[in-house]
């Protein structure tokens, strides 16, 4: 793996070649060295894409190595493998137990060009000045610290980020409405004997409980204080209910990957189960009617972003910058709405979109033309419009966002007792 070691002011001196280099304008230099560096990054598949790093090559110069890993193993390697990566590409609830282990640094957002045009989600916690923040481990509450070494949460918004936000959604159960045959409007539904051995849900413990907790209030068996914080005597009412259902057969199968959950979707095995919107778009895709089913009950939502290396500096760190103010410029935005997603930047993805996308991913209006993926196939027809609509009916509308429970350890060892129940 190549990888440069050195800074700017590094290059730059010593015989013949500060000489040579110092008679190049600055960005000449820059141009010419920033071709060698390589900065790895990791993350899960939703945002770790082919497509991306080779843009970045293309646009800036430099490689961006990505590796696509479960969100348990992101978990894991930010926090144990700090000298393995250069880019941390994390969930919010991610940062929680990471941001104490040191390996990450806090970054300086005077250096981020479009701050003051990332969504107040991960400001302040709201999406408007009316709205009321949701359960959880909400972006903003993880998502500054104090100052630039500091290993402590800020209460509000500081000059230093934890992560730079890019992504996030709002998401509900995916279902297959040819094999259902009727409307569905609650997350009672999962566990709803009618769906028998065709249900599933996510074996990743800190999003699948959530999931499980939405159910369960749904169905008013449990009132939970905060449903991202529960209580143990919450946890186990939790497990108990799902328990029961899993010893019935309700579950047919729990997914780990996006791979998994679209061929499981796809096949018809299930027909109602945990999902995320690009395996929606992956299922519609094939010709295969899927839906992103709006619940009554609201949204259970997540945001990632970006986490740099506590190892990374100079040239290197000077890129990383570079390459986050690239991602919030708007291309990768734009590919990111395509497959349904939401930019932390919405508005210089518009620059990247259709007016017809646009319309269609954003606003909730009925699209003009075709809607097709970043990839060409065919999602919707023109006429149609987006489940859930609107990216402020959408995003309006999260009641909890995944989360690390003060009981986390608890927690995992009660999933992990469910998934060998």
């Amino acid at each position: 793996m190549s990888k440069m070691r050195y800074s700017r002011r590094a290059v730059l001196k010593g015989g013949a070649a500060a000489a040579a280099a110092s008679a190049l304008p600055a960005p000449m230099v820059w141009a010419q060295e920033i071709k060698d560096i390589t900065l790895r990054q990791f993350g899960t598949g939703v945002s770790n894409l082919n497509d991306v790093a080779t843009k970045v090559k293309e646009d800036l110069g430099f490689t961006l190595e990505m590796t696509a890993l479960d969100s348990d193993s992101v978990t894991q390697r930010a926090a144990t493998q700090p000298d393995s990566f250069d880019i941390a590409d994390i969930e919010y609830w991610i940062c929680k137990k990471v941001w104490p282990t040191g390996n990450l640094q806090a970054m300086d957002v005077s250096k981020i060009a479009n701050y003051d045009k990332i969504v107040g989600i991960f400001k302040d916690g709201k999406l408007t000045p009316e709205s009321v923040i949701a359960q959880g481990t909400a972006p903003h509450t993880v998502g500054f610290v104090e100052g630039e070494g500091s290993s402590t949460f800020a209460t509000e918004q500081t000059n230093w980020m934890t992560l730079i936000p890019t992504i996030y959604n709002a998401d509900t159960l995916g279902i297959r409405p040819d094999l259902i045959g009727r409307p569905i409007e609650s997350w009672t539904e999962l566990l709803n004997p009618e769906f028998k051995g065709k249900a599933s849900i996510l074996d990743i413990s800190s999003i699948g409980i959530m999931d499980m907790a939405m159910v369960c209030e749904a169905m008013g068996e449990i009132q939970y204080g905060d449903k991202g914080n529960m209580t143990r005597e919450e946890i186990d009412k939790t497990f108990a209910i799902f328990t029961e259902a899993k010893k019935n057969g309700q579950f047919r199968a729990f997914w780990k990957t996006f791979d998994e959950s679209v061929n499981l979707m796809a096949s018809g095995e299930v027909v109602i189960q945990s999902m995320w919107s690009p395996a929606i778009t992956a299922v519609k895709s094939r010709g295969i009617p899927c839906v992103y089913q709006p619940l009554k009950e609201g949204y259970r939502s997540w945001g990632g972003g970006i986490g740099l290396s506590a190892n990374l500096s100079g040239m290197e760190l000077d890129a990383a910058y570079e390459y986050i103010n690239w991602y919030l410029s708007g291309w990768v935005g734009g590919y990111l709405m395509r497959q349904g997603y939401y930019s932390a930047v919405p508005e210089t993805s518009k620059d990247y979109m259709t007016e017809n996308e646009w319309g269609y991913w954003f606003e909730g209006k009925e699209s003009t033309d075709v809607i097709t993926s970043p990839t060409g196939d065919v999602l919707a027809q023109a006429g149609e419009t987006r489940d859930g609509g609107s990216f402020y009916d959408r995003m309006g509308s999260v009641a909890c966002w995944n989360a690390v429970m003060d009981e986390n350890q608890y927690m995992v060892r009660k999933w992990n007792e469910f998934i060998a129940a």
